[in-house]
Order: C-alpha cells, then structure tokens, then sequence
C-alpha cells in the first residue's frame, strides 16, 4: 500500500464538492434559502463544516454555484438526448423548454435563485455559470445568430425574465404562454422540443439529483486513507 497519489487526493475533494453543491440543491428545494444553513449543507453532504468555508466564501455563493450546476447539466441533457440533432431550431426550443421546465418543477430553488441576483451582492460568476454560458452561446450560434456576443445576452435576458414571470408570487404567468412568447421571438414551431401536452411535467417530483452531479468513481482507499 502507498500514499495516496495526487490524482486521487484530487478526486475526493472534487467529489466532496459536488455533493456540497447537491446538498445545497435538495436543502434549499425543500426548506429555501434562508431557513437552509452552511451546517445542513454540510451534514447532507457527510462533509465537515469546515470544507464549505474551503470551497466557497458564502452560502449565497454555494446555493448560486449550485443552481448553475444544476441549470447547465439539465440544459446539456436536453441539447444532447436522443435523437440527437444539429438542427439549430430544435435546439433553440429544448434550451427554451429546459430553462422553463425548472421553473415549473423547482420552483422553490429557482424563485430563491431569482431573489438572490436581486441582492446587494447579485450575480457571482462561476465556473458553473461559464458552463451554462458557453451552452446558451453555442444555442444562439446554432441558431443562425451573425452577432452571437448581443443575441446571447439577449436570450440570456429572455430567459431570466420568463421564468421570474413564471414565479411572481400571486400572479404567476402560465409557463406555456410564455413559453409561447419566446417561441414566436425565435420562430419556432410548437411542435419543437418538449411542448407542455407531451408531459414535460413528468418528471416534475423527480427528487435524484445524482446524476447532475457525480463525478464517476474514487479508486479504492483503506481505513487509513491509502490507495491501494
């Protein structure tokens, strides 16, 4: 047996992250932000409260890392699922559907999502978040978009602004309208992507977040921490 190698070392604290992230997913689905702290987070994640400070300032930081993570993996599911297309329309619409669909099924983590870019301390960049851009990007440009770096912002803006319409509390729009709005914007045909009648809200209980967030499998340690 030997120590471990860096490689592996590197692994576990990447995994330990991710399951900080999902962790914080389920928590703030269930209960909200506020009434969600670094500490459930932490024995959620079976990690030490100490390692949420080691990977992010704030829970505010970790909830919108997390959020991304979970926006740009469901984004990249509905892009690549089969069949899988080229077609930049059809792509348009499942990005579309994607983003709203959160709206509709997670409602809780996604109006908690919209509060906290209104904050003081509003939008913080993260890799997740680059992800998710460079995914919306890709769309756009798939699209036919000849100005990319001003329709991407644009879409961007669109998307926000749908589902914070989606999650008004007391006067919430019907995610189909506006889902029928951004279709005519780009010219879509209803029948692209997921419309609402061909049960989109499937999966809306759905509570396995895993394979948004694994990370593949650690080789095998003993007792003492070795690889082996």
């Amino acid at each position: 047996m030997s120590p471990r190698s860096a490689s592996v070392n590197e692994e576990l604290r990447r995994r330990s992250k991710e399951r900080l992230l999902q962790a914080a997913v389920e928590l703030v689905s269930e209960h909200g932000f506020e009434a969600t702290t670094l500490g459930d987070i932490a024995d959620r994640a079976g990690s030490a409260r100490g390692l949420v400070s080691y990977y992010f300032p704030g829970k505010r930081q970790l909830v919108q890392s997390a959020v991304h993570r979970l926006m740009h993996r469901t984004l990249e599911e509905a892009l690549e699922r089969e069949p899988r297309t080229e077609d930049g329309r059809e792509r348009m619409a499942r990005a579309i559907d994607a983003i709203l669909g959160l709206a509709r099924d997670r409602p809780v983590l996604m109006r908690q999502h919209m509060a906290g870019l209104l904050q003081a301390e509003g939008f913080v960049p993260c890799p997740e978040q680059r992800r998710l851009a460079e995914l919306l990007r890709d769309t756009v440009a798939r699209h036919g978009s000849r100005d990319v770096d001003s329709d991407y912002p644009m879409l961007r803006a669109l998307l926000m602004g749908a589902v914070y319409a989606a999650l008004v509390p007391g006067v919430p729009m019907p995610v189909p309208v506006l889902r029928a709005e951004l279709f005519k914007r780009y010219r879509l045909d209803w029948e692209l992507g997921v419309p609402p009648e061909a049960g989109a809200s499937g999966r809306s209980g759905e509570r396995d977040l895993s394979r948004f967030f694994a990370t593949g499998t650690v080789p095998e340690c003993d007792p003492l921490g070795r690889s082996k």
